[in-house]
């Protein structure tokens, strides 16, 4: 006979993933881990209202982006996230607006130069959404641009967890990082969060197809777009090998994190549940920082 406490106890856990993952608060914290890998990796201190406002900014980016996409029976949604979105409502659309209230008094903590960045990735996001654009009376997004979404992605999530904080380091007198340093440590970000957006849009191929959505894996199939992520993270390791001056503790926990983030990948072509991807795949985020706090403490810079 099933015990009724564990079963409370497993529907208590279920119930706790699903808010963190579907309220999009777990991608949000993930924004905030890699930030602090950025700050690890220069030797700074984390600055916390950029943490702030990564984390304020991309709950209210995720969440505005589910209710811009809304379909016309969510209840009938194949998506467990789809269906939970939309049963708290309410809950979502307080979350977002507490979120972009936030943001208001946080944004007069950075510079001009991060006001301006941040400016520049909430036109970019909302571009992306919005169906903005119209060619032939047929309006777009950004998104509906082929093979557009997923560098988008990346590029916002590359400029917003490595060039914010590295715009406000450089408001500190006595530290500065070099624009080769800042452009390598952009482009390795960019390549392990592009790796990682992938497998989403391998999952939601079919749905992608029907929406008119030129995704890579639309673009160039589900068992390339597969190939495509582990090219993505073998340039990663590349530019890891090429340009580190010492194998130090930072340079292995940086690589176990791609080892481990290309297996998860192989991993989700045949995993298609919800947890794995937004728990697993966007967990490598939270991953990385860890192994790099575990080795700042063995060989700090």
């Amino acid at each position: 006979m099933p015990d009724p406490r564990s079963f409370s106890i497993q529907k208590t856990i279920r119930q706790t993933l699903d808010f963190l993952l579907f309220s999009n608060v777990f991608i949000a914290l993930c924004a905030v881990a890699q930030a602090c890998v950025t700050y690890h990796l220069l030797d700074a201190r984390c600055d916390e209202y950029v943490l702030a406002l990564l984390f304020c900014s991309t709950l209210a980016l995720y969440n505005f982006s589910a209710i811009m996409s809304k379909p016309a029976k969510p209840e009938q949604s194949l998506f467990r996230r789809v269906k939970w979105v939309f049963s708290h409502y309410r809950m979502i659309i307080t979350l977002t607006l507490i979120a972009v209230l936030s943001i208001i008094p946080l944004v007069l903590f950075v510079s001009t130069a991060s006001k301006v960045l941040l400016f520049f990735l909430a036109v970019t996001a909302v571009t992306y959404n919005l169906p903005i654009f119209s060619i032939n009376d047929k309006k777009f997004g950004l998104r509906n641009v082929p093979g557009l979404k997923l560098f988008l992605i990346a590029l916002i999530w590359s400029l917003s967890c490595v060039l914010l904080p590295i715009l406000e380091i450089g408001q500190q007198e006595d530290f500065n990082v070099s624009v080769n340093n800042t452009i390598l440590l952009i482009a390795k970000r960019f390549l392990f969060i592009a790796a990682i957006t992938v497998p989403f849009d391998i999952r939601d191929l079919y749905q992608d197809k029907r929406y008119e959505l030129k995704t890579i894996p639309v673009i160039l199939g589900e068992k390339k777009a597969y190939y495509f992520c582990q090219l993505l993270l073998g340039a990663y390791v590349t530019l890891l090998f090429a340009f580190t001056q010492e194998f130090d503790a930072y340079f292995f926990a940086l690589t176990l994190t791609i080892v481990l983030t290309g297996w998860l990948i192989f991993k989700s072509e045949f995993k298609k549940n919800e947890y794995y991807y937004f728990l697993l795949l966007d967990g490598t985020m939270i991953l990385q920082f860890i192994l790099v706090y575990l080795a700042s403490l063995v060989s700090p810079l």
